[in-house]
């Protein structure tokens, strides 16, 4: 329900702008982001030790960078990239933990044909989360704790809007599917999910 409760209103926005139709990007043009986006856990990540331990895993901000390819008028293939966000865990309330992990996602976008000033945009595409680094404190103190990497899929739409000749600054937002399995001392201990909305801006150069 949040997905669409963030994602909705922005594909709402595209149909009001049908009315002055621009064409959006052409087949063969490029465009460069860069800017910063936070992770952000669904509320409820689950519960691990047969429902004895309930986690919860914090936000984070990190810069990140994107990459499109327009195959066709409108329509792109994204590539998301950025440095590894960083998440603390807690048990019961507790901080036990902490991972960092990267989430390149490949995403298959259409850009409507807006007006020059704003363009919005949708998209869906698949994620790879890779976790590593993970470090354990207070009740996970001295344990070996392991996050299994994630393939899931993932939602994404925005707004950009004209800053320049080519340039844009994007406001946008992403539902990722992210669940991991979780070991402790090489046990499974159970699934952590993650599932964030991931919010952010970004100044976008189209070549």
């Amino acid at each position: 329900m949040r997905t669409l409760k963030v994602i909705a209103p922005l594909a709402a926005t595209a149909a009001l702008l049908f009315a002055t139709p621009v064409l959006a990007q052409q087949a063969g043009d490029w465009t460069f982001g860069l800017g910063a986006h936070v992770v952000s856990p669904k509320s409820d990540n689950g519960s691990l030790a047969g429902g004895a331990l309930d986690a919860d895993v914090g936000d984070n901000w990190r810069p990140t960078i994107t990459g499109e390819y327009f195959f066709r008028d409108n329509w792109g293939i994204e590539v998301l990239a950025s440095l590894p966000f960083q998440h603390d865990i807690e048990l019961n309330g507790v901080k036990a933990g902490s991972t960092k992990h990267l989430p390149p996602t490949l995403s298959l976008q259409y850009h409507f044909n807006g007006s020059d000033k704003v363009k919005p945009f949708i998209g869906a595409g698949v994620n790879y989360t890779i976790f590593f680094s993970q470090d354990t404190t207070g009740p996970l103190a001295g344990t070996d704790l392991d996050l299994d990497n994630s393939w899931g899929l993932a939602a994404h739409a925005g707004l950009d809007f004209a800053v320049g000749e080519k340039k844009w600054l994007r406001l946008d937002a992403r539902w990722i599917d992210i669940d991991t399995d979780v070991k402790v001392n090489g046990t499974s201990v159970g699934t952590v999910n993650i599932d964030p909305m991931v919010y952010g801006a970004a100044f976008v150069w189209q070549f």
